[in-house]
């Protein structure tokens, strides 16, 4: 079983999380936000992959700790279940609609970070969640990861709908990216014979 548990703990979050990659998208999610625990609910349950986090952060500032350190955990969580990569399929892009909005994902578990944005908001809140701190979670997560991850949104206007857009797009592309092919056998997917940056 390709699982990992994280623990994190700064003067702004306290943060303990266990994820499986080969699970069945089961969650347990409590960031102390919201809007947070429903897209990470989103992530789980699209993406198969089974999430438990518990968060406790500085909320009486802000969301953005909260946020960005769950994204840093949640990244090493799932560079770490990863192991060494071998059979996965390792790319993956996805058109995600979602009632008007259409956004796009792409991602390879490549062992190199590096993270696009191309996704903008008409409004700075979602309920009381800065959407500013969408981008902030997804970059943390990426660059823990370790994968190349671009998030575009294409249209749209509802910023609920743009938001879970993303989320699902994301949960989709880890989904297929992270499945064993059963033509790779037990190889990485680089002629590098690495996918460890």
């Amino acid at each position: 079983m390709r699982t990992a548990s994280i623990t994190r703990k700064t003067n702004e979050t306290d943060i303990s999380l266990s994820i499986n990659l080969d699970g069945t998208g089961s969650y347990s999610i409590d960031t102390g936000v919201g809007f947070l625990d429903h897209m990470i609910d989103q992530l789980s349950r699209h993406s198969l992959i089974d999430m438990e986090i518990k968060a406790k952060g500085d909320l009486h500032i802000d969301a953005h700790h909260t946020a960005e350190d769950i994204g840093i955990a949640l990244g090493q969580a799932f560079k770490q279940a990863l192991g060494d990569k071998k059979g996965i399929a390792r790319y993956a892009d996805v058109h995600l609609p979602m009632d008007e909005v259409m956004t796009r994902a792409a991602v390879d578990v490549s062992g190199r970070p590096f993270f696009v944005w191309d996704v903008t908001f008409s409004r700075d809140k979602v309920g009381d969640f800065d959407t500013e701190l969408f981008e902030e979670f997804f970059h943390a997560f990426a660059q823990n990861a370790g994968i190349t991850l671009h998030i575009a949104n294409l249209y749209g206007t509802n910023n609920h709908h743009i938001a879970e857009s993303c989320f699902k797009a994301v949960a989709r592309v880890l989904r297929m990216a992270v499945e064993v092919d059963p033509r790779q056998a037990d190889r990485v997917p680089s002629t590098k014979g690495t996918l460890n940056g």
